[in-house]
Parts: C-alpha cells; sequence; structure tokens
C-alpha cells in the first residue's frame, strides 16, 4: 500500500499527539507551540488537523504510536522525519523542557522506524 505524503504529514500529528500525552495530558504551551511551528509549513494543515483529532477523541496513545510507524514504514525512508524530529523535540519542550517519557517516545520512534527499514531492506 503506497501513501501519499499528505497521510504521512497527518501520521506527523498523530505522533506529536502521542508525544504531548506521554506526560498525561496535552499542555497549552504545545499546542500554541505546535500552531506555530506548522503555521507556514504547506502541509501544516494536515499536521495541525490530524494532532486536533487525536486530542479531541483522546485516542489511545500506544495504538496510535503503532498506526503511526506503520504509515512511516509504508511511505518508506524520507527526509521529511527530521522535519518531524525536529516538531517533536520543539513540541515537547514547549511546555517546560522535555520531560523524560516525552524524549523516551522520540527516541523509541526513532529506534522503531530505523529497525522497521532494515528489516524491510532484507526483504527486498
Amino acid at each position: 500500500m503506497r501513501i501519499n505524503k499528505e497521510k504521512l504529514y497527518e501520521a506527523f500529528g498523530e505522533l506529536i499527539y502521542v508525544v504531548a500525552m506521554a506526560d498525561g495530558e496535552i499542555q497549552d504551551t504545545e499546542v500554541t507551540a505546535l500552531k506555530k511551528l506548522v503555521s507556514e509549513h504547506p502541509l501544516g494543515a494536515d499536521i495541525k488537523w490530524s494532532f486536533d483529532y487525536e486530542a479531541k477523541n483522546m485516542t489511545d496513545a500506544a495504538d496510535t504510536y503503532q498506526k503511526v510507524l506503520n504509515t512511516c514504514q509504508a511511505y518508506g525512508p524520507t527526509e521529511d522525519y527530521l522535519l518531524l524530529i525536529d516538531l517533536l523535540e520543539k513540541v515537547a519542550a514547549a511546555s517546560d523542557g522535555v520531560e523524560a517519557k516525552e524524549q523516551a517516545v522520540i527516541n523509541n520512534f526513532q529506534a522503531d522506524l530505523i529497525a522497521r527499514f532494515k528489516e524491510d531492506s532484507t526483504i527486498i
């Protein structure tokens, strides 16, 4: 299944939600930072829409995390993940610095995604 860039960026919003929820609740400063960070990006509305959707529906963070990994794996390697990691770190830092649980989600995502890409490369 091929994922288009808009779906990838929606997944970015979902992962930002997971990181923001890692400490138990989404801080207003995190939402404000996200709005500012994505306001000028061509796909920023996709990121923000999907973050808002997950927050409104209080989706399960673990399920959402797996969904994001699946989407990113299906899309494949791309430099866009550098933007994602930057957004994750900046949104997490917006609320009195990055908490250990938030950093753990960011670190785990990077490791899990790389592991999936490595696994995919052995299949080819």
